[in-house]
C-alpha cells in the first residue's frame, strides 16, 4: 500500500516538527513538504524531502484577474496533487484545518490522487497549542458558506466540523502532535509526543566567556506592551545579565522585530540562516532572556539546568484575557522558565 505524507508548514517550528514526524512516525511514506510563508524558503532543505514546493496563500496572493482567490485554490490543489502522485492513503499535516487554504485538501486531494483513505494530523504551533480555541457560531456559519464554492468547482467541497478550530475534535483527525514538556488540552487518545526538535546542545567549555542570548519580539508593534513597559523590560534584562557576570550578549530579533525593541548597546545582533530552535542545539549559553517568546521554552528544554532562562515584564504584558495569562504563565513555569 502506497502512503503519502503531506506537511503544510508556516513557521520554523512547524518545519522542525515535520522533519521529526517524517523521520519517526511516517516510515516508508512519500514525504511531501508544502510551505506557505515565503521566508521559509531559506531554511527548507529539498534533499530531505521526496518533493517540496512553495504554495501561495489564496487570500493574500490570489491569481490576477476575476475570481483570483478561487482560481488560486484550484491551482494549489493541482500543485500538491502533482507532487503527491497516485497513492492509496494520504496523511495531511497542518497546524490548523479551519482555513480554506488547507481545509479544501481534505476532500480534493484524495480524489486527485486516487487515495482510498485520508487522515488529518495536527502539527504543534508553539504556545498557541497549549489551549483550545472553540469555534464560534459565526465561524461555524463561515464554514458552511465556504461549501458554496463546490457549485463552481466540485473539488472545492469544504469539510465542516465543530469543537476546537484547529480540528482536534473532528472525526477526520486521528493524531495531534505535541511538544515534550508542554501541557495541552487535546484528547489523550489522539495526542502523540514528539522527540526533541533539536539535538543535544553543546556543553559549556571550562574557562570560556560567559555568554547570554536575548530573544526579541515586536512587543509594541504587536500591541503586547506600551513603549514604557517595553523599555522597562529591556532595562531589567540588561541589569539581570549584568548580575550574572555575562561577558557577551547576543541578540536574536524576531523577523517582524524591525525596531529590535529589546536590543541594548553592546549586544551583538545575530543574523541566522537556519531556525533559531535548531541553531540553539549547537551553541551554549549561560543565560537566555526575553519576554514571552516561545523560543524561551525551547531554550529551556534544550539546555536544562545548565542555563538560566527568564522571561521579563509579565506584569506589563497585555494578554487577551486573564485565562490566557494564567495558562501561558503555567506553561512557562512548568518548563522551568523564571517569570521576573
Amino acid at each position: 500500500m502506497s502512503i503519502v505524507a503531506v506537511y503544510f508548514v508556516a513557521s520554523p517550528l512547524q518545519y522542525l516538527a515535520a522533519q521529526q514526524i517524517a523521520a519517526h512516525f511516517e516510515p516508508g511514506a512519500r514525504q511531501v513538504l508544502i510551505w506557505y510563508k515565503r521566508s521559509l524558503a531559506a531554511i527548507v532543505r529539498p534533499a530531505r524531502w521526496d518533493a517540496c514546493a512553495y504554495m501561495p496563500w489564496p487570500r493574500w496572493d490570489p491569481l490576477p484577474g476575476w475570481f483570483g482567490r478561487h482560481r488560486r485554490l484550484r491551482q494549489n490543489v493541482r500543485l500538491v496533487a502533482e507532487l503527491a502522485g497516485r497513492c492509496d492513503e494520504l496523511h495531511l499535516h497542518s497546524a490548523v484545518f479551519d482555513t480554506e487554504a488547507i481545509n479544501y485538501f481534505l476532500r480534493a486531494l484524495p480524489r486527485a490522487c486516487g487515495a482510498r483513505t485520508l487522515s488529518a494530523r495536527i502539527l504543534p504551533d508553539g504556545v498557541i497549542s497549549i489551549r483550545r480555541y472553540p469555534l464560534t457560531p459565526a465561524k461555524r456559519l463561515a464554514q458552511h458558506l465556504r461549501k458554496l464554492r463546490r457549485l463552481a468547482a466540485p473539488e472545492l467541497d469544504y469539510t465542516t466540523f465543530a469543537g476546537d478550530r484547529i480540528g482536534s475534535d473532528a472525526s477526520f483527525c486521528d493524531r495531534i502532535y505535541v511538544l515534550p514538556g508542554l501541557p495541552h488540552e487535546y484528547p489523550a487518545a489522539k495526542a502523540v509526543t514528539l522527540p526533541p526538535l533539536a539535538a543535544v546542545a553543546a556543553s559549556p567549555v571550562r574557562g570560556a566567556p560567559r555568554r547570554a542570548l536575548v530573544i526579541g519580539q515586536p512587543l509594541t508593534g504587536f500591541g503586547l506592551m506600551d513603549s514604557a513597559g517595553m523599555l522597562s523590560a529591556s532595562e531589567e534584562i540588561e541589569q539581570w545579565l549584568r548580575s550574572r557576570n555575562i561577558d557577551q550578549v547576543l541578540y536574536k530579533g524576531h523577523p517582524k522585530d524591525a525596531q529590535r525593541e529589546l536590543w541594548r548597546p553592546g549586544y551583538e545582533v545575530l543574523d541566522l540562516d537556519e531556525p533559531l530552535e535548531s541553531w540553539l542545539a549547537h551553541e551554549h549559553f549561560d543565560a537566555v532572556a526575553g519576554v514571552r517568546s516561545s523560543a524561551l521554552l525551547f531554550a529551556k528544554q534544550i539546555y536544562g539546568a545548565d542555563t538560566e532562562v527568564a522571561a521579563f515584564g509579565w506584569d506589563r504584558i497585555r494578554f487577551k484575557s486573564d485565562a490566557e495569562k494564567r495558562d501561558i504563565s503555567a506553561v512557562f513555569q512548568a518548563c522551568g522558565v523564571a517569570l521576573l
